[in-house]
């Protein structure tokens, strides 16, 4: 071994690194593949490492440039692999499902690609490449296992991702997810609620339901009411305190949801529900089951049942054909929904979808005025939401490393019930990522609120001494690596909800 080598691996044994680009289902699928990694001997290369021995791409197909940006990042691994004896490369995800025969001749340094059925086949296809010394290609066209049966490396103690089904059965025009996860597959209620409690054994108690299109669980179970089973089924876990789901699509959202949500007490007042444009003719054009009327009708629901519900979204601005007056249905909707955030995209060519090859594609130039218009419209909504918000008294669950200033101001942060991000005061009695603390909101910003004042009470929880034991196994260097279980995952902490890449962009 090479001194290089030497000084990447811990104590002899091989290190790893997971990149992941793209949506939640990605963050999860690294979950897991950085479980695989620990289970079968690797472990993870510490912070700051120029590059460990095994350095694995959780690849995105969603965005145009996604390829230039993955060959960009494999260019730069080329030297130092060639520098280093024993280096392995591996290529999953999307991108890797759909230009499965082109990777390794646009960089026949890279020892291994696999796709989205076949993440648990990584640790032997890496050993292959080793011993064979010659790249190996492994696509399967459907799933193999369902991936929560793997083990599952989570990255923090107090919350953590349950995927429910992978799949999806749109065929939304500016989406190629469905070509490459597949038709919706959905896991047994049973088995859900099973890893539920497992992971709230472990400590965790907040969970966040996961899929493709979460509320058309039930699908393939031939259920139509399964979601809202499930929902009122997490209502039942002694110790879950808050449970949340991401993405759900407006044409599966129905009455039983609501009333699902609204009746279950550790449901969150949260809702992610992509609207992705107000026109109906480019929602038609879009080939999305749902029209303005039907849309705007959910939000109604949603507040009469659940007044102080935060209602976010993904818009798409200058999809192939959009007019003027389609935008304007945009900006009617927005301010009809009154979106407490919104996450909102210029349309790009997804390679593969029929979207792209559509006429009537935008100029650049109308589509940038255009979401500048937008985000200054829902700038200005997103305060005056928030500005409702100061004077209550709020519960929040103190968040790890979500206030990037909260050092130099002595403040911590936490997330509110609907999801909103707070940073309060820092009190003096010690407070451990996963307690709740109770405080008065004074001051709102339209991505955050302030709580100035002094802690009105802190509420240590299991959660809270699950994130010490692990940070005390981390600070021991205790030998097995916190976070691995066989067969169903451990704890952890997702991204906060909901991220910029919502469902990948598919919603």
């Amino acid at each position: 071994m090479s001194s290089i080598d030497r000084s990447q691996s811990v104590g002899g044994t091989r290190t790893y690194e997971v990149r992941t680009y793209g949506c939640q289902m990605n963050v999860h699928d690294s979950e897991r593949l950085a479980g695989l990694l620990e289970d079968a001997g690797y472990v993870r290369a510490p912070e700051g490492a120029d590059a460990a021995d095994v350095v694995v791409f959780n690849t995105c197909a969603v965005r145009e440039n996604a390829d230039n940006k993955l060959y960009g990042n494999l260019g730069h691994l080329a030297p130092k692999k060639a520098a280093r004896p024993g280096m392995q490369i591996a290529v999953g995800g999307c991108l890797a499902q759909k230009d499965r025969d082109t990777i390794v001749k646009k960089a026949p340094w890279v020892d291994v690609v696999f796709g989205t059925h076949n993440i648990g086949k990584l640790p032997v296809l890496l050993e292959r490449a080793r011993v064979q010394e010659e790249a190996q290609v492994e696509i399967a066209e459907s799933l193999e296992a369902f991936p929560s049966t793997l083990p599952t490396r989570r990255e923090s103690a107090y919350a953590a991702w349950v995927s429910i089904s992978v799949g999806c059965n749109n065929t939304c025009t500016f989406c190629i997810v469905p070509a490459l996860r597949g038709k919706e597959k959905d896991r047994r209620p049973g088995d859900i609620l099973a890893e539920i409690e497992t992971l709230v054994a472990e400590g965790v108690s907040e969970i966040t339901l996961l899929g493709q299109n979460v509320n058309a669980y039930g699908s393939d179970i031939g259920d139509r009411e399964a979601f809202s089973k499930l929902l009122r089924a997490c209502g039942k876990i002694e110790g879950l305190e808050r449970v949340r789901f991401t993405s759900p699509h407006p044409r599966d959202f129905t009455d039983d949801v609501i009333a699902a949500m609204a009746e279950t007490p550790n449901v969150m007042p949260q809702l992610h529900m992509p609207l992705q444009s107000g026109s109906d003719r480019v929602l038609k054009a879009m080939r999305r089951s749902y029209r303005q009327e039907r849309y705007l009708g959910i939000i109604e629901k949603v507040r009469a049942a659940i007044p102080h519900a935060a209602i976010s979204t993904d818009i798409i601005v200058g999809f192939p054909g959009e007019t003027d007056e389609d935008f304007e249905q945009t900006l009617h909707v927005v301010r009809e929904a009154r979106f407490a955030q919104a996450f909102t995209f210029q349309y790009s060519k997804r390679p593969g979808t029929p979207a792209a090859e559509m006429d009537g594609q935008i100029p650049k130039k109308v589509v940038q005025e255009r979401y500048e218009r937008l985000v200054a419209l829902q700038e200005e909504i997103s305060w005056e939401e928030n500005k409702k918000q100061v004077g209550r008294t709020l519960e929040l669950m103190v968040a790890e490393g979500e206030g990037r200033k909260d050092d130099s101001t002595h403040r911590l942060s936490g997330r509110a019930p609907d999801n909103r991000l707070v940073h309060f005061t820092k009190p003096d009695q010690e407070v451990r990522p996963g307690d709740v603390v109770t405080v008065e909101i004074t001051y709102a910003a339209p991505h955050h609120l302030l709580a100035e004042g002094p802690v009105l009470d802190v509420r240590r929880t299991r959660a809270g001494d699950a994130w010490e034991k692990r940070t005390a196994e981390k600070e021991g260097k205790a030998a097995q690596p916190a976070g691995v279980l066989l067969g169903l995952p451990k704890i952890g902490v997702p991204e906060p909800l909901p991220v910029a890449a919502s469902g990948c962009g598919c919603d």
